[in-house]
């Protein structure tokens, strides 16, 4: 495995966050047009925004319709209208109000803590930070019952966040206590030399010691606005995987180590290979044999440079059961 310094720096030096971050929120103080194709039409309008704003709630999407937000060539509309082949919505979505983020209760497997950060393994299925949809049950509501005081570089929203793993991605995050630590980390994202593995099972049959690049750009997918794809105009990913060994029904356990960071990275790098991740309903089979909750990707290793000791540093996680249940039934 590649030790952090030996990972390339030939790439652009954004900060991380930003990428990670804001290529995945909801177009704000800005209208999205949206062109109604043949295979959409005959939608109500209601329930055609929830299928391409899957991060926001039914009863929220009905409150943007209801408040004038959403408009169906040029006017406003009833959340019952049926929408028609060439209709041109432009929907508006204000940023969300800087409400106070509230503590909550809510048990936390912490890996390492100390005056600067928090290495925690999150779970499958908890958002990592309180977005339109999820104010209540993140990561963040979690982390500020335990420690009352976060960075505040992301603002009151995204406290300590420097990065993020999907929802139903599994495994650690780095979260920071203080400005200087976030800085610090934030510079290391964004020169891409952090350590960072997952651990997955995806469709297909890869022999095991394959290993290789998939230096693909992405970018927002332009059909279906929920999804990322390969998109030459996007920014440049890589992702770096290696078969571990074939398991039953025509899967493969795989790891990943990531050279990027952008949305949804290793669930469209290996679709793109025909190889999606087991239980990713997004960018695999919409039905799965084991009824899972989602993908089985688990972010395993963790490792930087200590912001304040400068030394580096390493962790790790076991597969979660979920997943280990899976591995046993394959294997």
């Amino acid at each position: 495995m590649m030790r952090n310094n030996e990972i390339s720096n030939n790439y652009d030096t954004e900060n991380i966050l930003t990428e990670d971050i804001l290529t995945d929120d909801i177009p704000s103080d800005d209208k999205e047009i949206i062109t109604i194709e043949e295979d959409t039409c005959n939608e109500r309008l209601d329930k055609y925004l929830s299928l391409i704003y899957p991060e926001l709630s039914r009863s929220f999407i009905q409150g943007l319709i209801k408040d004038g937000n959403v408009f169906v060539n040029e006017k406003t509309a009833k959340a019952s209208l049926k929408l028609k082949t060439g209709d041109i919505l432009s929907v508006y979505i204000p940023e969300p109000e800087e409400l106070g983020v509230e503590p909550e209760d809510i048990p936390l497997d912490i890996v390492y803590e100390d005056a600067d950060i928090i290495i925690v393994n999150k779970p499958q299925g908890m958002v990592v930070h309180p977005a339109n949809g999820h104010f209540t049950g993140t990561l963040v509501n979690a982390l500020l019952y335990h420690c009352k005081d976060l960075s505040g570089v992301n603002g009151v929203m995204r406290p300590g966040i420097v990065h993020r793993i999907d929802m139903d991605t599994s495994g650690l995050l780095v979260v920071c206590k203080n400005d200087n630590a976030h800085k610090a980390l934030s510079e290391q994202f964004s020169v891409h030399s952090i350590t960072r593995v997952y651990t997955a099972i995806c469709h297909g049959t890869i022999a095991e010691g394959t290993e290789g690049p998939v230096d693909k750009p992405i970018g927002r997918s332009k059909k279906d606005r929920k999804k990322m794809a390969i998109d030459p105009g996007g920014r440049r990913a890589v992702t770096h995987y290696k078969a571990v060994r074939k398991l039953k029904d025509d899967f493969t356990l795989i790891e990943c180590r990531l050279e990027t960071g952008r949305t949804h990275q290793i669930r469209v790098h290996m679709a793109s290979l025909n190889h999606p991740i087991l239980g990713d309903p997004v960018y695999g089979p919409k039905k799965c044999p084991y009824n899972l909750k989602g993908q089985l990707l688990h972010a395993g290793t963790l490792g930087f440079i200590h912001p304040s000791t400068g030394e580096y540093m390493e962790f790790h996680s076991e597969l979660p059961e979920h997943f280990k249940k899976i591995l046993n039934i394959l294997s």
